[in-house]
C-alpha cells in the first residue's frame, strides 16, 4: 500500500517515483518520502462502482467528479498517518505519479497535481485524491489527446502518489544534461520555490556549462518568487537590489552540471532535472527523460545598424523548433480560452500547464515571461509547435487579429506589416 521512495519502482509507482527510488538507492541528495502505489489508486476506483473501469467512462469529468467526492478510505488513512509520522510530521509535498508519465515518449509535464507545504494527515489525503482525480482533468485529458493517447487501454491510466519532505528552497531551478557529451548542460534559475519556473510566471536566469568547464550565462529581471509561509504559499516581489543578481554562482553552475552527469548515468540518458538549493545544499526534486530538446540559444544582437524590418521584430528565447504565420490572439486568462480558433498563435504574459488544452488548436505561442525548460515550452516541443518566451508586454505590443510570423528556432517575432 504504502511504498518507502527508496524502494518505489516504475512498474507499481510510476516512473516518476521510480527514477526517485533509483537516485536514493544510488546515494544521490532526493528528499525522504513515501508513495501511494498503484495499488491503492485501483482499489480507491474499484470501490466507487463506476461501471467499467475509470479511463473506459464516457464521462471522464463524471469520473473526475467522483473520485473527488468520495473520502479516502479509512484504512489508506491510517497508513498515511503512520508513514508521516515515521517522517516526523514535516510539512510535505504531495506530487502524482502516473503511469506513463515522465517517460522518453511523453513527460505529461505539470499536467497532473502537485502540492507543496501540505501538512497533517487530512491535508495529505485531500492532496492525493486531489492527485487521483486529476488523470481526468481536462488539461490531462487534451494532452494524452495531442499526444494520441486519447484511447490508451484502461490498464495504463493509474496514478500513483508521491510524499515527501518539502523543502524551503532559496534557489530553484531545471536543468537539461545534454545528448551528446561535446554539449552543454543547460540550467534555469530563480528565486524561491521552483513552480514560477516550472510554470513560467517568472522570466528565470539561463546558464549553459559547456563540457570544458566554462560558464556561460543570462543573468533575467526576476520580479516575483514563491515561499511558503506556514501552509501557504505566497507570491512576494523580488526586491528591486536582487531582481538582476545571478541566482547562482559559477561554481553552483558547475557542481549542477556534475550532479546532472551522475544523474544522467544512473537513469541512463539526457535528463530534465527539477532542483532546489537550501542551505547551500543542492536538492535533486525530480527527473525524467528529456522529450524534446531546446533550440540552442540566438547569437547575441548586433550592436548597430538595426534596418526598419529588424526594429519591427520582437526577438525573445527560442522556446519550440519551427516557423508558422498565422493570425494573433491575445490571450489573457481562461476567460480569453473560448476566442481562440484553430491555427491561431497565442500571445500571453505566459502559459501554465492549464492551457494544454489550447496546444491542440494552436500554430504556436508567444510569451512574456517564462523560460526554456518551462513545462508549457516542454508540452510545446512535444506537440511541434513553434514556441517564442520571454518577451516582454507582448500581449500591448502584438495586437488581436493581425498576422504574425514566430520562429521559434531564432526566437523572433513579425508582423505582417513589418
Amino acid at each position: 500500500m504504502i511504498v518507502p521512495l527508496m524502494e518505489a519502482a516504475a512498474d507499481t509507482c510510476g516512473g516518476k517515483a521510480g527514477a526517485l527510488g533509483a537516485l536514493l538507492r544510488a546515494g544521490l541528495p532526493v528528499p525522504d518520502g513515501f508513495v501511494v502505489s498503484f495499488a491503492v489508486y485501483l482499489a480507491a476506483v474499484r470501490d466507487l462502482d463506476l461501471g467499467p473501469f475509470a479511463g473506459e467512462s464516457d464521462d471522464l469529468d463524471a469520473t473526475r467528479q467522483a473520485i473527488e467526492s468520495r473520502p479516502v478510505h479509512a484504512t489508506v488513512i491510517d497508513a498515511l498517518g503512520r508513514a508521516l509520522d515515521e517522517l516526523g510530521d514535516p510539512p510535505v509535498a504531495v506530487r502524482s505519479s502516473a503511469a506513463n508519465e515522465d517517460t522518453g515518449q511523453a513527460s505529461a509535464a505539470g499536467q497532473h497535481e502537485s502540492f507543496l507545504a501540505v501538512h497533517g494527515v487530512s491535508e495529505v489525503a485531500d492532496a492525493v485524491r486531489a492527485c487521483w482525480a486529476s488523470l481526468f482533468s481536462p488539461r490531462a485529458i487534451g494532452y494524452r489527446g495531442a499526444s494520441g493517447r486519447d484511447h490508451q487501454p484502461s490498464d495504463d491510466l493509474a496514478m500513483a502518489v508521491i510524499v515527501q519532505r518539502h523543502l524551503d528552497a532559496e534557489v530553484s531551478g531545471v536543468m537539461f544534461t545534454p545528448a551528446d557529451p561535446d554539449d552543454a548542460t543547460q540550467i534555469e534559475a530563480s528565486w524561491g520555490l521552483g513552480p514560477s519556473i516550472v510554470g513560467g510566471t517568472v522570466t528565470p536566469d539561463a546558464y549553459r556549462v559547456a563540457e570544458d568547464g566554462s560558464v556561460t550565462r543570462t543573468v533575467a529581471d526576476k520580479r516575483i518568487r514563491l515561499d511558503r509561509r506556514g501552509t501557504q504559499l505566497v507570491i512576494r516581489d523580488v526586491p528591486t537590489r536582487t531582481r538582476n543578481q545571478p541566482t547562482i554562482d559559477d561554481a553552483t553552475a558547475t557542481q549542477l552540471a556534475e550532479l546532472g552527469k551522475e544523474i544522467a548515468a544512473v537513469l541512463g540518458g539526457p535528463q530534465d532535472i527539477e532542483w532546489a538549493i537550501v542551505g547551500g545544499r543542492i536538492w535533486v526534486l525530480q527527473a525524467r527523460p528529456v522529450t524534446a530538446a531546446p533550440p540552442p540559444p540566438p547569437p547575441p544582437p548586433s550592436p548597430s545598424g538595426a534596418s526598419d524590418a529588424q526594429a519591427a521584430t520582437l526577438t525573445g528565447t527560442p522556446g519550440s523548433h519551427g516557423t508558422v504565420t498565422g493570425t494573433a490572439r491575445i490571450v489573457r486568462g481562461p476567460r480569453d480560452f473560448a476566442r481562440v480558433h484553430p491555427g491561431d498563435i497565442l500571445v500571453c504574459p505566459f502559459t501554465d500547464p492549464a492551457w494544454t488544452p489550447l496546444l491542440r488548436i494552436a500554430a504556436g505561442v508567444v510569451t512574456e515571461t517564462g523560460g526554456v525548460l518551462s513545462h508549457a515550452a516542454i508540452v510545446a516541443r512535444e506537440h511541434a509547435i513553434p514556441a517564442v518566451l520571454g518577451i516582454p508586454n507582448a500581449t500591448s505590443r502584438l495586437h488581436d487579429d493581425t498576422i504574425i510570423t514566430i520562429d521559434g528556432t531564432t526566437g523572433t517575432v513579425t508582423a505582417a506589416n513589418a
